[in-house]
């Protein structure tokens, strides 16, 4: 016989089974919607807003800890017997990513922007030069690793995690890395189930900005998502295409267009570069590329080769910079470029990740971590769109470079190259067509 209890846990399920029914995306829309026409209607219902706060201080606590399982584990299980096709792979992962970054910087100074946030963030800071912001990351690089987590201190935790993974990598059993990687999952997975309440977290979000700033902060996202968005696009269109042209010597936008339209469609709507390795595969095997290579390479851009995300970490630090009121030098931002496409390198492989690791950024500026978690919030509400492009570019881009380093040396060895690869004059004289 069924109780009352029963009759509820069953009601809660069935409520729980059509709320994880609805794609992400579209719950957050709707979040986004009733944050708003709440703000309007009831403004003074100040409660609303901790929504938003609580689920800011649930990423707060957890990402100091994503941020380091992540990357020690990525390190450990690295792998070493690879031929120089997978270093050149490394090679245009790191340098893409950390290009993404500078491209970034250029961008945010040419059309700076601010955000608009809460009462916490007006606090005066001193503006930081070269020399300060390298001050302020040797200190925090020997913090100690376990306060550095508490503290939310990303430089510390970075540097303690590359240590880690490295030690592991040579001391560590297979069990012991085994293990490494199945607490990353797990945390990977509580990170899942925050962002899963994302839609309840930007709806206090939203609301709190709009009921303090007015529609008008609808405009400051925009013009933010338009440069976020257009330098994704400048990446995408110029300087990966450059990258790869450097290398093959031929027209590279075939290859762009192949990677975009079979990977990055698909990346654009999971919104998840772990969840596209195997399009990723697939694709790779359609392009001829060598399966002992790519099986490596490809989880491996999943995880290091983050374009999109070293964007969005520069772009956002800038933006928060700029909203303090930091005159951020040039020579200042191309460290930040550097810090940024690092900490790309271990952006987590959910929805959001990149959002994570605007706290270490930010942190070279001197901002304080409830400062950068704003902003990691304002990521969320522009994330519908933000981060759906984000993926596309990272997950197209890690196919684009494996099969660059691949086609390289096809040429080198005097191997043909696939046929989408040639002109129509080309495939004439070969044959191809």
């Amino acid at each position: 016989m069924e109780t009352g209890m029963d009759t509820v846990v069953k009601l809660f399920r069935d409520i729980a089974a059509r709320y994880n029914g609805v794609a992400l995306i579209l719950r957050i829309i709707v979040g986004l919607i009733v944050g708003t026409i709440l703000a309007l209607v009831v403004p003074h219902a100040t409660w609303i807003g901790e929504f938003g706060s609580l689920f800011v201080s649930a990423l707060k606590a957890i990402a100091p800890i994503l941020v380091f399982v992540l990357v020690s584990s990525a390190l450990a299980q690295g792998s070493s017997k690879l031929d120089r096709r997978f270093g050149l792979v490394l090679w245009l992962y790191l340098f893409s990513t950390f290009m993404s970054a500078v491209v970034a910087v250029f961008a945010s100074r040419a059309f700076p922007q601010t955000l608009a946030l809460g009462k916490a963030a007006k606090s005066d800071v001193v503006p930081q030069g070269l020399g300060q912001v390298a001050q302020n990351m040797l200190t925090a690089i020997v913090t100690n690793p376990i306060q550095s987590m508490i503290d939310g201190n990303y430089i510390g935790i970075l540097l303690w995690a590359c240590l880690f993974g490295l030690a592991m990598k040579g001391i560590a059993s297979e069990s012991s890395k085994t293990f490494m990687a199945n607490v990353a999952d797990s945390v990977s997975q509580l990170i899942r189930w925050i962002i899963n309440l994302a839609p309840f977290g930007i709806m206090g979000l939203i609301f709190t900005n709009v009921s303090e700033n007015g529609l008008s902060t609808f405009a400051k996202y925009g013009s933010l998502l338009m440069l976020l968005v257009g330098t994704m696009l400048f990446m995408v269109l110029v300087v990966a295409p450059a990258i790869m042209f450097a290398y093959l010597h031929r027209n590279p936008y075939p290859l762009v267009y192949r990677c975009y339209k079979e990977s990055g469609l698909t990346a654009f709507f999971t919104r998840s570069s772990a969840a596209n390795i195997p399009v990723n595969m697939q694709l790779c095997e359609k392009l001829g590329l060598d399966k002992d290579m790519y099986s490596v390479s490809i989880p491996l851009g999943a995880t290091i080769n983050m374009n999109g995300a070293a964007i969005t970490i520069t772009i956002m630090s800038m933006a928060a910079a700029n909203t303090m009121h930091i005159q951020v030098s040039l020579p200042a931002a191309i460290v930040l470029s550097v810090v940024a496409a690092l900490g790309a390198c271990g952006a987590s492989g959910v929805a959001g990740g990149s959002l994570l690791l605007i706290p270490m950024a930010c942190s070279l500026f001197g901002l304080s971590n409830d400062v950068a978690m704003q902003v990691v919030g304002v990521g969320f509400i522009i994330g519908v769109i933000q981060d759906s492009v984000e993926t596309c570019v990272n997950s197209a881009s890690d196919v684009e470079f494996a099969a660059t380093a691949e086609y390289r040396s096809w040429i080198k060895q005097g191997r043909q190259l696939p046929a989408f690869m040639y002109s129509k004059r080309e495939r004439k004289e070969l044959g191809l067509d």
